[in-house]
This record gives C-alpha cells, structure tokens and sequence, in this order.
C-alpha cells in the first residue's frame, strides 16, 4: 500500500523550515516522519503527515512549491540485519530504490523505513509476498 508523501522546495536560509512547520503546526498538522536533504540554495524537505490534502493547500498557502509521491513504507525488525532482508528482497527482484529515510516507531518498538522507487506497486508486493509488513 503506497505511503504519500509531500516534497517541499525551500530555499537554504535559516528560518525556512520553521516557516513550514509553523503553518503546519497551526493548522493542526501532525508530521508522522520526515527527511530534509540540502543543496547549496535549496532544501527539500519530504513529509509523511496525518491529513496529506489539508497539508498541501497549507503549504502551498506559504508561497512554496510542493509535490505528493507515492513512496513505500515498511515495517522493519529492529534488530541488526533487518534492513538488509528488505533490500535483498527488492535486489532480488531487480527494484531499485532512489532515496530512503527510516524512524523508530513508538508504539511498536520496530523500525519504519520510507522510500521511493519507480514501481512503488511492484516493491509493495514483493514484500507483502515475501511477509514484510507494510506501513
């Protein structure tokens, strides 16, 4: 089951990101995970939050440019090497994977890692089929 995740373009000065999470903190948004990768005159910030819709139209309201992608989320035993039977796993069936980023989970002790790749279908079923839980 695909994940949606927002891509937000920010420019690389000091202030930018809290611009964001200040609109979205006010509208009531709540940010489940998120990755900020840098250049040297921009950012771009990749959100998973609970009200995808309503996070869009709030942060386009700042001014920014934002895109939602499709990405896979998988649930991933915490344990040394679990990582690595999902990315054998996708090897295995030839699906690469453009960028990742991983949290610990709360309420289930277990690691969540999020990544986007061209398939997003054909890696969801790979691993549903191989038994990994999806997010």
């Amino acid at each position: 089951m695909a994940v949606k995740q927002l891509s937000v373009f920010i420019e690389n000065r000091k202030g930018m990101l809290s611009e964001v999470t200040d609109a979205l903190s006010d509208a009531h948004i709540n940010l489940r995970a998120l990755c900020l990768a840098e250049a040297a005159d921009y950012g771009i910030l990749r959100l998973i939050v609970d009200d995808t819709e309503k996070a869009v139209g709030i942060v386009r309201d700042t001014g920014r440019t934002v895109v939602v992608n499709d990405v896979v989320g998988v649930i991933v035993p915490d344990t040394p090497g679990g990582l690595n039977l999902v990315l054998h796993t996708l090897n295995g069936h030839d699906v690469g994977i453009d960028y990742m980023y991983a949290f610990i989970s709360k309420e289930n002790g277990k690691a969540n890692v999020v990544f986007r790749t061209a398939d997003v279908a054909a890696a969801d079923k790979y691993l549903s089929d191989a038994g990994f839980e999806l997010i």
